[in-house]
């Protein structure tokens, strides 16, 4: 898979796609990932990239010339991708659309800062992504939200396939309880039938403990899953 970065803080990016699974993704060449500094597309000599909204207003909004033009020279290096622009008012990222985005061969992923990008940038994208109803200093966090979310869908990427289909929200429910050795930690010991070795009940169980937690914590997705 291609990805293609947009911002005005591409360091941002350099150590979080330098760790762990990315990373051997990356060095493995299953994803491929570059960082573009809009910055270097502005055109008068202290390259900026943002000014007052017209109609007067708090805060600046980024210039639309630099971002469509840095846009349009991924295209031209890289081909075309999917166009993402994170913003707080694009609709809300879940597991469905990670899985669409992880299904995709090249995802472009715009980054805005300020109060925003000049609305005209709507006529050069594909899709509008929130990570929800909250905002943030940019667009950077919400980017890695959804990519480090997406490329798990990528084959590959995570070492044990079973590991993405057998998790929270990949059937509605939220993920069973988990646990791992000692046994018994200060009086708290693993649930018996986690080791009775009987696979059947195990199943059973791991499905209860999922609804009932789901119940318990978001009780709106078990009202999703009756209604699909």
């Amino acid at each position: 898979m291609k990805i293609d970065i947009l911002t005005l803080f591409p360091d941002y990016f350099t150590t979080p796609l330098s760790q762990s699974l990315i990373a051997k993704a990356r060095e493995n060449g299953i994803l491929d990932i570059k960082i573009w500094n809009i910055r270097d597309f502005a055109k008068d000599k202290h390259k900026v990239v943002d000014d007052e909204p017209y109609g007067g207003g708090v805060g600046m909004v980024m210039k639309i010339e630099p971002v469509v033009e840095c846009l349009e020279e991924v295209e031209r290096q890289r081909g075309k991708g999917l166009k993402i622009l994170l913003t707080p008012s694009g609709e809300v990222f879940n597991h469905k659309t990670a899985r669409d985005f992880g299904n995709s061969e090249h995802l472009i992923f715009i980054c805005g800062r300020y109060e925003g990008i000049d609305a005209r940038i709507e006529n050069f994208i594909d899709r509008e992504i929130s990570i929800g109803d909250y905002i943030i200093m940019g667009g950077e966090v919400a980017t890695l939200v959804v990519l480090e979310a997406s490329v798990r869908f990528v084959k590959g990427v995570v070492g044990k396939d079973e590991s993405v289909i057998f998790e929270s929200f990949s059937d509605g429910l939220l993920e069973y309880p988990q646990y791992t050795r000692p046994y018994d930690f200060r009086g708290f010991k693993v649930p018996d039938i986690l080791i009775s070795g009987d696979h059947k009940k195990i199943t059973e169980w791991r499905t209860k403990q999922a609804i009932l937690k789901t119940s318990k914590l978001r009780p709106e997705l078990l009202k999703q899953r009756e209604n699909s």
